[in-house]
C-alpha cells in the first residue's frame, strides 16, 4: 500500500499489520503468479491513490472489479480509457445522469474525473480471476473494505455515501454518523435498474448536499475522448 495517499495509509496500517490481510495478500499473490487476475497488481489501490481520504465528498460502493480483459483499473464501476465497450451498468448510470442532470452520455467509461474531485469509487472486494465473477470475494477484501467504509463513516464532515444494489446496502450497519448523506437503490445492472435505480436521481441529491454544507459539488459530466 506504498502508494496509496498518505492519510489513507496511516488510516491502514493497523488493518494492514492483522493477520488476516497478511492471509489475503499471500492468496492474492499466488492468484497473479498463477493466472490471470484483475485489475493489473499495480492498479488494486487505485482508488486510494487518486482520492485522498480528506477529500473524500462521495464513496460509491461497487462490488468486484470487472473481470474482462482491458476494464479494472481499481475504482469501481470504471473502465480503462482504451476499452471501447461501456459495460452495461455503467450504460445505466450514465442514462440517470442524463435523466437526472442532463449530462449527455459519453463515449468511455473512464471515471478518472469523478475520483480527481473526490469521489471514492471503491469495490468491496479489490481483486477477481478473469472471467469468474466473485472469485476472490470471502478471502479477507470485505473485512479490510468495511475498515474503509468504518474510516469514512468516523469523519467528522459531511459525506455522500451512495449504495446500489443489496450487497451494497448490507453495509448500512456500518454507517451511522449524522453528518453524512447515506443514498441507496437498486443496482444500475440491466437486471435490476428499472426497479428503482432510473429515477433516483443520486447525483443531483449527492450535488444538493454538498452545496447546502458549503461544499463544491461534483461536476458529473465525463467527457468524451
Amino acid at each position: 500500500m506504498s502508494a496509496v495517499s498518505a492519510d489513507w495509509h496511516k488510516a491502514m496500517l493497523e488493518e494492514t499489520a492483522k493477520p488476516y490481510y497478511k492471509e489475503l495478500s499471500k492468496f492474492v499473490i499466488s492468484e497473479y503468479n498463477r493466472t490471470t487476475v484483475y485489475p493489473p497488481k499495480d492498479m488494486i489501490y487505485s482508488a486510494f491513490e487518486v482520492t485522498p481520504l480528506s477529500e473524500v465528498k462521495v464513496l460509491i460502493l461497487g462490488q468486484d472489479p470487472y473481470h474482462e480483459p482491458n476494464q479494472a483499473h481499481g475504482m469501481s464501476f470504471s473502465v480503462l480509457p482504451s476499452q471501447k465497450v461501456i459495460p452495461k451498468s455503467l450504460q445505466n448510470i450514465y442514462k440517470e445522469l442524463n435523466q437526472d442532470l442532463g449530462c449527455y452520455i459519453p463515449n468511455n467509461g473512464y471515471l478518472m474525473k469523478w475520483a480527481k474531485q473526490g469521489v471514492l469509487l471503491l469495490n468491496t472486494v479489490l481483486t477477481v480471476r478473469a472471467h469468474e465473477a466473485n472469485s476472490h470475494a470471502k478471502h479477507g477484501w470485505e473485512t479490510f473494505t468495511d475498515k474503509i467504509i468504518s474510516v469514512i463513516n468516523e469523519e467528522d464532515r459531511p459525506i455522500v455515501i451512495i449504495l446500489w444494489g443489496n450487497s451494497a446496502k448490507a453495509k448500512m450497519g456500518l454507517l451511522n454518523n449524522p453528518k453524512h448523506l447515506v443514498l441507496t437503490s437498486a443496482h444500475p445492472s440491466p437486471l435490476s435498474a428499472s426497479r428503482g435505480f432510473f429515477g433516483c436521481k443520486h447525483f443531483s441529491k449527492a450535488n444538493d448536499f454538498l452545496k447546502k454544507n458549503g461544499i463544491e459539488p461534483i461536476d458529473w459530466q465525463i467527457e468524451n475522448i
